[in-house]
């Protein structure tokens, strides 16, 4: 691992909203990166499934360590997730962040959203680099 994943894997796990949900990076590199959650009965709604903000938040965590994960930092211009399926309690759930496009000093990311075999949700995110 470089210098600049271990210091991006540091702030994260250091990240007391992600710690609150109990979100973990698997894996940062740059334009990359995979984070998991296990719902848990605290992360359901009134329904008894998972609440959006929680699948949101796994969704940002990745998109979040895959635009910054090159050591340039960068800021979310805007986001947006589609919802396509709900998962049990006890489920874990794994964003895989990829960047898709850069152009200047913006750059889009696709955070694909699955329980391990079905896609629950995708989330769409573009950044700003003030140092591109």
């Amino acid at each position: 691992m470089t210098d600049v994943e271990d210091s991006l894997r540091a702030r994260i796990e250091d990240d007391a909203y992600c710690q609150t949900l109990g979100i973990e990076l698997v894996q940062a590199e740059a334009g990359r990166a995979r984070t998991r959650l296990t719902i848990t009965d605290d992360l359901v709604n009134f329904h008894g499934t998972p609440h959006g903000g929680a699948i949101y938040s796994v969704a940002d965590a990745a998109f979040a360590a895959a635009s910054n994960a090159a050591g340039e930092t960068a800021f979310a211009l805007e986001t947006n997730i589609s919802y396509l399926e709900a998962v049990d309690v006890g489920t874990t759930v794994t964003a895989t962040a990829t960047e898709t496009h850069v152009g200047g000093r913006t750059a889009e990311y696709e955070v694909v959203v699955t329980d391990g075999e079905d896609r629950i949700a995708t989330f769409r995110g573009r950044v700003y680099r003030p140092g591109a």
